[in-house]
């Protein structure tokens, strides 16, 4: 098996000695995919002393078919729908707006968790650089990609310690740089290229951005 991670910490480390390029800009952000990719983010945040927040994406599941994906929504009320999906859905435009609605609850009740009454950062002009503690097919990248496309992004850079080949040639393809630091030929799971891959909560989520907050220089904070 190639490369195994010791731990989400150690593998935001190893991803920002390939990011060393942008530190100590004051346009760059530094985005984490809750909840996994938020320590992964917050390590490559320190070391580029640059702003971290996170960007949630919800999948929409098709409606008894959950795992299949008809879209997602991101933070700022972005919605990218997949039209093949939609096209063999029976009365997609009702069954996906029942589930918009609920996954945007559960979205916006994760932006009130995560940041504390902080609002949310412009992202407008801004190079964006997308972290996840893996990638598997790649559709939450996806979505998050185009949302920051809609927002206004002017570079969107996508950071992430492990996924297959084809998955991280497709996520190439869609933005500005790309770096998979493993690309496993026989990738099964996210976790099993991690020594410890333990389940990051939504306390841990807060705690890595509310102590990114209170460290960064308010000359770097832009909201």
């Amino acid at each position: 098996m190639e490369r195994a991670f010791p731990n989400r910490i150690e593998a935001g480390r190893l991803l920002a000695e390939k990011l060393e390029k942008y530190a100590d800009r004051d346009d760059v952000i530094v985005l984490g995919l809750p909840r996994g990719g938020v320590p992964v983010a917050s390590e490559v945040a320190k070391r580029l002393r640059a702003p971290l927040d996170v960007f949630i994406v919800r999948k929409l599941g098709v409606p008894g078919f959950e795992e299949l994906a008809a879209g997602a929504i991101a933070s700022g009320g972005v919605r990218v729908l997949n039209e093949d999906v939609m096209r063999a859905i029976p009365h997609a435009d009702e069954a996906i707006e029942i589930v918009t609605a609920r996954e945007t609850e559960e979205m916006q009740r994760r932006e009130q968790t995560y940041r504390e009454g902080r609002s949310a950062p412009e992202l407008r002009d801004r190079i964006a650089i997308l972290v996840d503690d893996g990638l598997a097919t790649g559709a939450t990248m996806r979505a998050a990609v185009k949302a920051l496309r809609q927002r206004g992004a002017a570079k969107i850079v996508v950071a992430v310690p492990v996924g297959p080949p084809d998955t991280c040639h497709e996520i190439e393809e869609q933005t500005d740089e790309t770096i998979c630091l493993s690309t496993p030929e026989f990738f099964q799971a996210v976790g099993q290229y991690y020594e410890d891959f333990s389940q990051t909560t939504d306390e841990d989520v807060r705690e890595l951005l509310t102590s990114a907050a209170r460290d960064m220089p308010e000359g770097n904070r832009k909201e």
